[in-house]
């Protein structure tokens, strides 16, 4: 999969489109920045609720080209403006982290389809 095909095949929002299309072998889910620069590797997608351009720094510091910003939150100019600079794709999408990071499992080790949701996940009891 390439960072082109994520946004048709997700329903994800793309925010900055300038990028080079890199091929993806995995996804890194996490908020923690700090675990991101540790674990994460140039050929992932990160997966993360942390709409600031220090996501933008610690992508482009590991080689990340790609970041999805979960639960509709609202992405600042100055994180657009950053990832354009680096060349970092960035998307949104309404999905958790846990649905997102799912789906691209599922998709990039070729089981079955997972329906996609645009409904929030209930609140469990």
């Amino acid at each position: 999969m390439k960072t082109s095909d994520l946004a048709g095949h997700f329903g994800l929002e793309t925010i900055q489109a300038e990028f080079t299309d890199a091929e993806i072998s995995a996804g890194y889910t996490s908020d923690l920045l700090s675990d991101v620069m540790g674990k994460a590797g140039d050929s992932d997608v990160l997966i993360t609720i942390q709409a600031h351009k220090n996501t933008v720094a610690v992508a482009g510091l590991v080689g990340i080209g790609s970041v999805i910003i979960c639960n509709a939150r609202p992405i600042p100019d100055d994180m657009i403006a950053s990832a354009r600079e680096e060349g970092i794709a960035l998307f949104r999408t309404p999905l958790s982290q846990f649905e997102v990071s799912g789906q691209l499992y599922a998709v990039l080790h070729g089981l079955s389809a997972i329906p996609r949701s645009d409904a929030p996940v209930a609140n469990r009891a």
